[in-house]
């Protein structure tokens, strides 16, 4: 079974490598954006399990994004992640699910 994961970041290179990070592995699908419009779009979109917020989301615009997700799929699981290596990466993901 793939869990699908929505990254929602800032930086685009940022962005970029959480994507690569995200797809290495099998079971795990990745889906990353830089934008709140964007990340709405695809959680309406895709059946997603987790949502990573990265750095560069201020706090009114992750408050902002908590409650929007939160009504369209109240259980979806939200972390923060502000990088630190793929070990740290697949440790929050996995404490997440």
């Amino acid at each position: 079974m793939q869990t699908n994961i929505l990254y929602i970041g800032r930086d685009p290179e940022i962005t970029i490598v959480m994507n690569r990070l995200l797809n290495a592995r099998p079971e795990w699908k990745g889906i990353c954006v830089c934008t709140d419009e964007e990340a709405i779009l695809v959680f309406k979109k895709e059946a997603v399990d987790l949502v990573l917020l990265g750095n560069g989301i201020n706090q009114e615009c992750e408050q902002a994004l908590r409650s929007e997700l939160e009504a369209i799929k109240p259980d979806v699981k939200i972390i923060q992640h502000y990088g630190g290596g793929s070990g740290l990466l697949y440790g929050e993901i996995m404490l997440a699910l």
